[in-house]
């Protein structure tokens, strides 16, 4: 077998067989294969594509390539939940502790932010103490003590996605929907999970762009994971404005502990509740989805969805002492509409680079996060607005910032005419 030949195929449009993808996986983690190849392959996919066998396999292979983690050992059946990433984005904050306190077994792996904000791991090292260096047998006893553990990845799952995005990032790959789809799953697979609820996000703040684009990959993430005998159910979400009210690690941190003591931004609320819904009725604690849908809401109104977060952070050595001193910054500034009329939209992308830029995300891996700044909107898509009315805070530990005040001010679309505030979930996804 070469791999010439191999390339040559999916040039001309054909179909790789299982034991051709896994040659060229082998040998590319290997190094028998050399990046110049790799990468003519990686672009005969991006135009050519993939069949849902091509994906499964491809999948599979770079889920052979390293370590799987073994959850056989935490009682009852394992749920999971992925985003594909948006500005304002901690739905893992409030998702994971609200499923565990309905007594489903969420056992999460994360990553970190780079780009617009920080990622979950970042967000929840904001948190005084707070660990996410976790050793897999703690990880699988915390899941059985308390229902819920937040890690980082281990580096020896899936290397191969790692060496294969680091190359579709330098060679304008990125976007192949079956690559995409490959990278998710092959982790997601690898973490050991018995359920896995997708959220797949569309709009400017997101990586999807279209609602054509966002079904095409739910589709094949979906039909990945049964293949492998997972539920796998898939939400398409808008993020055309930023989710919730805030931006920035720990300002993230303070919107889901007040979503779980019932006091949340309407969005982030209702996708919680309706993915939070999936995961316990698919993770067997209820006998329907509108029971499940019952219990969340009840835990959310009793207050043991947020007992059970301040007890996932209290495990993993975390410490709050005040929500009212958890953040401090040298200014919060302003940012005030120069027009009255009704918020036609919000640039996510704009907002989540300004956050960046004050310091909440990063632009190399390299780039130290400042916790504690980051962007506060005071009006959402729909909101009517005098001129003069603040429409965003922005948390502040830098000098000269005022491009970024334009920035975000150039963020806000302000129009005469009513604006309909909708749902944010546009589709679901099922096998």
């Amino acid at each position: 077998m070469r791999m010439v030949d191999l390339i040559e195929k999916k040039r001309d449009g054909f179909v790789l067989t299982k034991e051709e993808i896994n040659f060229i996986i082998e040998n590319y983690v290997n190094k028998s294969i050399p990046d110049y190849q790799m990468s003519s392959l990686l672009m005969a996919i991006f135009f050519r594509g993939m069949t849902n066998e091509e994906s499964s396999a491809f999948t599979e292979a770079i889920l052979n390539s390293g370590e799987t983690i073994d959850l056989s050992s935490i009682d009852g059946i394992k749920v999971d939940k992925h985003s594909t990433g948006g500005v304002g984005d901690k739905t893992t904050l409030v998702l994971g502790p609200l499923v565990a306190s309905c007594g489903a077994k969420v056992a999460k792996l994360s990553g970190r932010g780079l780009g617009h904000t920080g990622g979950t791991l970042d967000k929840l090292e904001s948190i005084e103490g707070m660990s996410i260096n976790i050793e897999i047998d703690d990880f699988i006893k915390q899941v059985n003590d308390i229902g819920i553990a937040v890690a980082g990845q281990t580096a020896k799952i899936t290397p191969a996605d790692k060496l294969l995005y680091a190359l579709r990032d330098v060679t304008a790959t990125v976007p192949s929907i079956p690559l995409i789809a490959s990278s998710i799953m092959s982790k997601k697979l690898a973490s050991g999970s018995d359920v896995i609820v997708l959220d797949v996000k569309i709009g400017e703040g997101a990586f999807m762009k279209t609602i054509e684009d966002a079904r095409e990959l739910s589709k094949i993430m979906v039909n990945i994971g049964a293949s492998f005998g997972k539920k796998v159910v898939a939400f398409i979400t808008d993020m055309s404005q930023p989710l919730g009210f805030t931006v920035g690690n720990r300002l993230e941190v303070k919107e889901a502990i007040e979503t779980l003591q019932g006091n949340g931004p309407a969005d982030l609320t209702e996708l919680c509740v309706e993915i939070g819904s999936y995961m316990v009725y698919s993770g067997g604690i209820t006998k329907t989805l509108e029971e499940a849908k019952e219990l969340i809401l009840e835990k959310l109104n009793n207050n043991e969805a947020y007992d059970k977060q301040m007890e996932l952070i209290k495990y993993q050595g975390g410490v709050i002492e005040n929500l009212d001193t958890f953040i401090n910054v040298k200014e919060i500034l302003e940012v005030k509409s120069t027009e009255s009329g009704y918020i036609e939209k919000i640039d996510a992308l704009a907002i989540g680079i300004g956050a960046m830029k004050l310091g909440a995300g990063r632009e190399t891996k390299e780039d130290p996060i400042d916790p504690d700044v980051g962007i506060i909107l005071k009006k959402k898509v729909g909101d009517k607005v005098e001129k003069g009315e603040i429409l965003a805070l922005l948390y502040n530990n830098k000098d000269n910032i005022e491009n970024i005040l334009d920035e975000v001010l150039e963020a806000f679309v302000v129009t005469k005419e009513k604006v309909e505030k909708k749902s944010i979930i546009l589709e679901i996804i099922t096998q």
